[in-house]
């Protein structure tokens, strides 16, 4: 566990380091740069991380490419890279059509745009994906499932990072208009981020169903050995809901409203029992698809 306790640790110093070094820099960019004081924290927060994030892979002997989960020959995984990507979008999209079918989903917006900027939009979402797929999976399913597995096991790394891939999908944006910007501004930004954590009923349905996702991804890593199926799964899951949210609105008047979550519109009960079939036949496909790989046939 001491590979898990490392993380939690720099998750905490990324979240600190936000705290703490949010109103210096707003002091030293706002005179110049209209950059709003969340997003200047956000990134003090993701700069905290990669640094704490390349001194723990160094330490815990994580920073060579099969740790990271790149342990596969470029051609291979960028092929399988693509194929998740492709499988992700299309599962995505099945889910999108039940909550259509439902009445979930406002599609009104959606009829206002032209072709050129639907395909702007489809194009920049999709490179939101990748980047998220990236950072992600690089950070979770690879370094730290790998350090984790090999202290404790297989079942304590899908479990634990599944945990953590749902948490931080918690941590909100909250807002500090300029003239409200204080030196406790920081400590006001950490604990507006966690507060999504003040009611966690609130967010049980989206918690849930996020950690089952997170078991997915995990579950296809550890089949696969590297990351290129969960990070091309995550991109194409993340591409497709990011399109959604540019084109639709949930619709609370639906009877069945509850199945899509507060917390963003689109998680909830009814992803989640999406997610037993789709983990069923992904573990079936890529299982399959490994023993292939053992039998030369790729």
């Amino acid at each position: 566990m001491r590979a898990f306790a490392w993380f939690l640790l720099l998750i905490a110093f990324s979240l600190a380091c936000m705290a703490v070094f949010s109103y210096p820099a707003w002091l030293l960019l706002h005179p110049h740069f209209s950059f709003p004081f969340h997003r200047i924290g956000e990134r003090i927060g993701m700069l905290g991380f990669l640094v704490g994030f390349l001194l723990i892979a160094r330490r815990l002997r994580l920073a060579d490419r099969a740790s990271l989960g790149f342990g596969a020959p470029r051609r291979i995984y960028l092929r399988e890279f693509s194929l998740a990507l492709a499988l992700g979008a299309l599962t995505m999209a099945a889910v999108v059509i039940s909550m259509s079918a439902l009445g979930l989903l406002d599609w009104q917006h959606a009829a206002t745009l032209r072709a050129g900027a639907l395909a702007g939009l489809i194009t920049k979402r999709l490179l939101s994906g990748i980047a998220v797929g990236l950072i992600e999976e690089t950070a979770l399913r690879g370094a730290m499932f790998t350090g984790i597995q090999r202290e404790s096991g297989t079942l304590l790394a899908v479990v634990l990072t599944s945990l953590v891939f749902s948490a931080t999908h918690f941590l909100g944006v909250f807002h500090i208009p300029p003239a409200a910007v204080t030196p406790w501004s920081g400590a006001a930004l950490l604990a507006g981020s966690l507060r999504a954590f003040d009611h966690p009923l609130a967010i049980a349905d989206a918690f849930l169903c996020l950690t089952a996702v997170g078991v997915i991804l995990a579950m296809v890593r550890s089949i696969t050995g590297n990351t290129a199926a969960s990070m091309g799964l995550h991109a194409g899951w993340v591409w497709v809901m990011l399109v959604v949210h540019g084109l639709a609105q949930p619709n609370r008047a639906a009877a069945l409203h509850f199945l899509l979550s507060r917390h963003d519109g689109f998680t909830g009960w009814l992803v989640l029992a999406w997610t037993v079939p789709l983990g069923f036949g992904l573990w079936w496909f890529y299982s399959r698809r490994g023993a292939i790989y053992r039998c030369g046939a790729a």
